[in-house]
């Protein structure tokens, strides 16, 4: 056990001051001050701490060589103080599911990261023997190509929501490069027709390479598992150098604007980044499994 104190704690554009209980890579508790332990101590004080990131990438270069994905995950998430990434698989048919996802997985058996595996379908694919295979597999999140919006209105909705419960995995919509100009459109169906219909989903398209919000983290059922400095998480956090100019910044604009203060980066009480140095830590990620999408009530 040991103790980090004077953690300046970037929350809602604002430092909060404590110390935290370290035992076993966890947090054990947060206070003010932990006066009367024993403990050995490492002091914070002249950084600001943030949790590590969560990106999403679906161009992860899985299929090449070693080389090419060590070099891929340095430069998109180490060093960006990301130690978690969401990405998935394409779908053309049902069968594909589990042979897919297994693949994805042993190619990323030697990420140093951690990472969830979703899945890209056609619209035509929203049935409810998929999404009945998606909740035995425990799939965290359901990406919809929304090529053909006209097709949302075919789909059996209520057969779909059946299949879901309980596991409710979201559908997160895609829009292909073609409709980007009429995003808001596809976008203002997409929302009417799954909050008609009551479907667990995603009203927004995620970014890619910019951090998942908590609200979408929490659909995903990662939150607050990941992405977090609570009692009972993992210790992964980021440290950034203090600094005037970025007193009363978001974590977002930490991530885009001031990268070249982020000096240590802690995935589950390990450091895999300190300075300009990464520690490649291959097979340190595992393979995360979602208990319940969205049970953490925000």
């Amino acid at each position: 056990m040991y103790i980090i104190e004077n953690a300046n704690i970037l929350k809602n554009r604002e430092l909060h001051t404590c110390s935290l209980l370290i035992k076993d890579d966890r947090i054990t508790a947060i206070q003010a001050g932990f006066k009367r332990y024993q403990l050995i101590k490492m002091n914070v004080e002249p950084y600001i701490m943030t949790p590590t990131y969560v990106l999403l990438s679906s161009k992860i270069p899985h299929q090449g060589s070693f080389q090419d994905l060590k070099t891929f995950l340095i430069d998109h998430y180490l060093l960006k103080g990301c130690t978690t990434l969401l990405t998935y698989v394409d779908l053309l048919y049902e069968h594909e599911l589990k042979e897919k996802i297994t693949a994805m997985k042993m190619a990323l058996i030697s990420s140093p990261v951690d990472f969830m595996i979703g899945i890209k379908i056609p619209l035509r694919l929203i049935t409810p023997t998929l999404i009945r295979s998606c909740k035995k597999e425990k799939v965290p999140a359901i990406f919809v190509d929304l090529k053909d919006p006209n097709e949302l209105e075919k789909i059996p909705w209520g057969w779909i929501r059946e299949a879901m419960f309980p596991f409710n995995s979201p559908f997160i919509p895609l829009i292909s490069c073609s409709q980007k100009k009429e995003e808001k459109a596809v976008l203002s169906k997409w929302n009417t027709i799954i909050q008609k219909e009551k479907i667990p989903a995603l009203y927004e398209v995620i970014e890619e390479g910019q951090p998942l919000s908590i609200p979408v983290l929490n659909k995903i059922g990662l939150y607050p598992q990941k992405a977090s400095l609570m009692n009972g998480t993992e210790l992964s956090y980021n440290l950034f150098l203090k600094g005037r100019e970025i007193k009363k910044v978001d974590e977002v604009s930490l991530f885009h604007y001031h990268s070249d203060r982020l000096v240590v980066t802690v995935h589950k009480g390990k450091v895999v980044r300190a300075g300009n140095t990464v520690l490649f830590k291959s097979g340190n990620g595992e393979h995360v499994k979602v208990k319940t999408p969205a049970f953490f009530s925000l």
